[in-house]
């Protein structure tokens, strides 16, 4: 039956049908006086690695959505570049590069160090596959059928791995669409399209190359890069390209849950993250496929009413600011506000239950991780950035001794007051609470020597609460406690905290009976 499936997908002995699904275009140059494009705009570290290349011997282009960015009078973030070099040969020549990836072989080439490096992502022109191996698994569970094949497909013919090189007219008809399949010569100022992609990049058209629906079968992932280019840059999906969509995305449980993750960052992270989501609700996506959005959204797709989708749509207006900004943004934050609604619904459950507040949040924490972001959590710089945020919360909320300034000095601590005065706008705290660590934040010693001593003073007015009995206490000893008026009248006696017993000792509470 896969076989067939293969066969069928990509037969020798039909090119007719073959060609049909990913034809190969036709090679058409277009000079600087036609596209336009603006020197100013390119990257001086990706043009040097063309020349290399050039220089070598070698054909090399500046790539994909740089082109469709650089078409758009925008500058692109990345820059990645195509070549007729294989993997070795591009690694050959510069004294920093890489070779990554198994789905896809190619080469990072890096220029500085620390936080200042910059990546030129450099890959190898691909061929159409003329047969692929077919493998019952997927990239974890078949791993060693995968050894040493250079394309082979699941049982649903998604691509699996796809190293096999050819010319630059097959590696553009084995991109995903038109505007993506661009190839830009900084040297001659010419820009190759094999299929029509400088048109639709003009008329804000997205178009897959070949037949969609097997298109998405190869990689589910172009779904969600289809709704990320249409929110990112207002184009319009093309009629054929938005027809197998919604019934296609039931193959996007077969892709890794890394990946899946990555692709729900990086279109939450565009700058139009609001628009992302309209998008998403748009071709019927919002909900079912990222596990995150479902506990942000209600059934219908939409932001919560109110202050729980005040909060996240806040959040996203802010990323979407710094991204237009050419500001940093953090997908840990991003994701700790998405989530927080749902860790803060726990946690209150936790608490009725008896729990102390801050071993509450931990474990509210942990069940929304489980619930949420599975596995995704021990990529560990993320999670443990999420988890700080949050636990941080509870911490704003004593504001005498020694500990308040221990918080301010955290590395995370301006994260952690962000999501705070977030909250505070939203009104789901009191605004003066997140003023006070403002002002104490920015005070001098003398401004948090006397923020302090308001604390303590408006601590000392607060009513004093008086508990009720321990759910696990006898009941006909609080009956005659309460007969007596002496724990309402007397002042508490303080409990000394001991060791509970195995098996409920002396000294210690008797657990409550298990419900039946």
């Amino acid at each position: 039956m896969i076989k067939k499936f293969i066969d069928k997908l990509f037969s020798k002995s039909t090119p007719a049908a073959a060609k049909k699904a990913n034809p190969l275009g036709k090679r058409v140059e277009v000079e600087a006086d036609v596209h336009g494009i603006n020197p100013d705009l390119l990257d001086e570290r990706a043009v040097k690695v063309v020349k290399t290349l050039t220089d070598a011997g070698f054909e090399a282009y500046i790539v994909g959505g740089a082109v469709r960015d650089l078409l758009l009078n925008v500058r692109p973030k990345d820059f990645d570049v195509a070549t007729n070099a294989t993997p070795e040969q591009v690694k050959g020549l510069f004294r920093r590069a890489f070779i990554i990836g198994r789905r896809f072989r190619i080469v990072h080439v890096v220029y500085g160090r620390g936080r200042e490096h910059e990546v030129i992502e450099v890959s190898t022109f691909r061929a159409l596959p003329t047969e692929s191996d077919a493998v019952g698994g997927n990239e974890k569970t078949a791993k060693s059928e995968l050894e040493g094949k250079s394309h082979a497909v699941d049982a649903s013919g998604r691509v699996l791995r796809d190293n096999v090189w050819g010319p630059q007219i097959e590696d553009a008809a084995r991109r995903d669409f038109t505007v993506n399949a661009l190839y830009y010569d900084p040297v001659r100022r010419l820009v190759v399209d094999y299929h029509g992609g400088l048109a639709d990049a003009k008329a804000k058209l997205l178009r897959m190359i070949g037949d969609p629906e097997t298109r998405y079968r190869e990689d589910p992932v172009r779904i969600i890069r289809a709704v990320r280019f249409a929110a990112k840059l207002g184009f319009t999906l093309e009629p054929r390209t938005l027809a197998p969509v919604k019934a296609s995305s039931a193959l996007l449980a077969n892709v890794p849950a890394s990946r899946l993750f990555d692709e729900m960052i990086k279109l939450l992270q565009t700058g139009h993250s609001l628009a992302s989501i309209a998008q998403l609700k748009k071709l019927g996506l919002a909900r079912g496929i990222f596990a995150v959005l479902d506990a942000m959204l209600t059934d219908s797709g939409d932001l919560y009413e109110g202050v729980r989708g005040d909060f996240v749509r806040q959040a996203f207006e802010d990323t979407d600011r710094r991204v237009q900004e050419g500001r940093g943004v953090s997908p840990s934050f991003m994701l700790a506000c998405m989530l927080w609604h749902e860790v803060l619904d726990r946690w209150t459950k936790i608490r009725a239950g008896g729990e102390p507040p801050v071993p509450a949040l931990a474990q509210a924490i942990d069940a929304v991780f489980d619930a949420r972001i599975g596995d995704i959590s021990g990529r560990g710089k993320l999670a443990a950035d999420m988890r700080e945020i949050w636990m941080m919360q509870t911490r704003f909320e004593r504001r005498t001794g020694s500990g308040v300034y221990s918080l301010i000095e955290q590395p995370r601590y301006r994260a952690g007051f962000d999501f705070l005065r977030l909250r505070a706008d939203v009104g789901e705290i009191d605004p003066a609470l997140a003023d006070w660590w403002e002002d104490f934040a920015l005070g001098s010693d003398d401004d948090r020597q006397a923020l302090l001593a308001d604390a303590r003073t408006a601590q000392q007015k607060q009513p004093r609460v008086v508990r009720a009995p321990r759910a696990d206490k006898p009941a006909s000893e609080s009956t005659q406690n309460s007969a007596a008026g002496s724990d309402v009248d007397a002042p508490a006696r303080k409990r000394r905290r001991g060791r509970r017993q195995p098996g409920g000792g002396d000294g210690a509470a008797a657990p409550a009976p298990a419900a039946e």
